[in-house]
């Protein structure tokens, strides 16, 4: 497996049901999630959208609660399938 692979194999589309904002999803089990912005964070996130407008580095954020809500919904829903525990 090359690195390539590795980083972005399994990567899934996921909307966020909060507020829009698509990203790219690979769950490895239900407590390892890697997540990929395919738009400025910032931009299209509220939420970063808020602690940008406040001054706040949002490199040193580790993702949107809503969206990693939203993920969870999603997880167990069905739609990333059997996750390993």
């Amino acid at each position: 497996m090359t690195t390539a692979e590795f980083l972005t194999g399994g990567l899934r589309p996921h909307t966020c049901s909060a507020c829009g904002t698509c990203v790219l999803v690979k769950k490895n089990s239900w407590k390892h999630t890697s997540i990929q912005w395919i738009s400025d964070a910032a931009s299209s996130c509220p939420v970063f959208a808020e602690h940008a407008a406040a001054g706040e580095n949002t490199a040193l954020l580790d993702t949107c609660e809503r969206l990693m809500g939203s993920i969870a919904e999603s997880v167990r829903s069905g739609e990333f399938g059997e996750l390993d525990e």
